[in-house]
């Protein structure tokens, strides 16, 4: 037996459009009313029951937003979908942040109208869209008690890890994009695909990129495609990855270290839904919901000019912030015993036992890698194992790299110039007795320009050989040569592609 057409209530004032998305939605099989008032648009609510709403932002009484407001106070089911003029993303990430499902930007693609209006039927109360291939959409409600799918891999009952999932679950079923904030090695791809599983798109793709890997030269062609015969070495056309994630996720790990000229593609092509491919003169129209994520602070680099504003309200429309394993201590045990089953099973050995003597051991650790750090102390305690008995070490914390020129070393009791060893010592310093900077910032600063400085000089000044020698990206030794104002002979990109002197 076929399931009830969904149906749909359209609200526009141009009698034009209305009409055209009547008929199209017709053809599509749902059911379709109309109104094109927010007062007819209310008397019709009142009268009966719908799968989804299509507005638009603005009415000659009022405007959508005043529709979604009381969808949202009368915890109706339908979901929202808003109309905005082209260029206004302010009404779009506004309307968003306020409950709706998506939005639309008019003048209005039918394709991308008529995949985002089955989106929104996919995801009500199970009234599966007409015509769709799928037979089920997302996931659905597990038996009582189970945690939603996709929640399972995190790990952790503390109150700051539940409210990560309880914000996952009810964020999960917008489309609205999503930062997630988080220290590295917090495990912020987790939260990605989990967002990603909880979604009515999970069955789809979910499409993972580190922004801060990919050469600043083929940028656009990984991100939107290219065409044969565009570039160099270009012998077919190939999709990019927006094109991947169609009717799934696309998940853009390390967002803060695109360089500007590719932020501002990036945005114009999640506010058009459309990607134009490398050496092609048509545009592709691509349904995909963007998370996300960043360990900076990308309200400090908006403030200095290294990430652009408008992006920046585009992506962080939901934030999710993981926290720190320091701030959820409580959670070591069981991310040991789930990390320990892990790794024991990728190694074919028996679990190892998890001892309150090593619970312990753990616990006096820092882990200021977080859980990627612990994951790593916990691989070398299985390496270093004796059968089923577990040996925590500890590395040996980083080595301080020399103090720059002109950078005081310690000084003694009296006051001079020379560092005095502590009584009955060896001449070792102990590190507490090293003098802390008034100014971290500063020092840290001046440290990393000495290193840049001398690595420079060692390389002829070649920007190129520089960066490989300290295996960090051209784009990002640019950008820190840039923010310490060092001056070098020749101080133009001409000459990285020069041989070192």
């Amino acid at each position: 037996m076929n399931a009830p057409a969904a149906t749909i209530l359209v609200v526009d004032d141009e009698p034009d459009l209305r009409t055209l998305y009547e008929l199209t939605l017709l053809r599509e099989g749902y059911r379709v009313e109309t109104a094109a008032t927010v007062a007819e648009a209310r008397q019709q609510l009142q009268a009966q029951r719908f799968d989804a709403v299509i507005t638009d932002m603005r009415l000659p009484d009022g405007f959508g937003m005043e529709l979604l407001q009381d969808i949202r106070t009368q915890k109706r089911r339908e979901r929202c979908v808003v109309m905005t003029a082209y260029g206004s993303a302010d009404n779009a990430v506004e309307a968003l942040r306020s409950g709706a499902f998506d939005y639309l930007t008019k003048p209005v693609d039918l394709k991308q109208f008529r995949s985002v209006v089955a989106s929104a039927v996919q995801g009500t109360g199970g009234v599966p869209a007409p015509r769709s291939p799928r037979a089920g959409g997302p996931a659905q409600t597990t038996a009582a008690g189970d945690p939603p799918p996709g929640l399972d891999r995190l790990v952790g009952e503390s109150e700051a890890m539940r409210n990560v999932k309880q914000r996952i679950a009810k964020v999960a079923r917008s489309m609205a994009p999503v930062l997630i904030r988080g220290e590295s090695g917090t495990g912020k791809e987790l939260v990605a695909r989990a967002l990603h599983a909880c979604s009515q798109r999970a069955e789809g793709p979910l499409v993972a990129v580190n922004c801060g890997a990919i050469p600043e030269n083929l940028l656009e062609a990984e991100f939107f495609g290219a065409r044969k015969g565009s570039y160099t070495g270009a012998s077919q056309d190939r999709d990019g990855y927006f094109q991947a994630a169609r009717g799934g996720t696309l998940f853009l790990d390390e967002i803060g270290d695109l360089p500007l000229p590719m932020q501002a593609k990036l945005l114009r092509a999640i506010q058009e839904r459309s990607v134009r491919p490398l050496g092609s003169t048509q545009e592709d129209t691509v349904d995909v919901r963007i998370v996300s994520a960043t360990h900076r602070d990308l309200a400090a680099d908006v403030q200095a000019g290294r990430f652009r504003q408008d992006l920046y309200y585009r992506l962080n429309v939901i934030e999710v912030t993981i926290p720190p394993l320091r701030e959820r201590r409580e959670d070591i045990p069981a991310l040991c015993a789930a990390l320990l089953e892990r790794i024991a099973a990728d190694a074919g050995l028996p679990v190892p036992r998890l001892t309150d003597r090593v619970l312990a051991s753990i616990a006096r650790h820092p882990l200021t890698g977080n859980v990627r750090e612990l994951e790593n102390l916990l691989h070398r305690a299985v390496a270093l194992g004796d059968g089923e008995e577990l040996h925590v070490e500890h590395p040996a914390a980083p080595t301080a790299a020399p103090l720059p020129a002109g950078m005081p070393a310690a000084r003694g009791a009296a006051g001079s110039g020379t560092t005095e060893p502590p009584e009955g010592g060896n001449g070792a310093m102990p590190a507490a007795t090293v003098p802390l900077p008034s100014d971290l910032q500063g020092w840290l600063d001046q440290q990393e320009r000495e290193i840049l400085v001398r690595a420079l000089r060692e390389h002829g000044f070649n920007r190129t050989a520089t960066a490989a020698r300290l295996g960090i990206s051209l784009r990002q030794i640019r950008y820190r040569i840039d923010r310490l104002a060092i001056a070098a002979p020749q101080d133009d990109d001409a000459s990285d592609d020069h041989a070192a002197c």
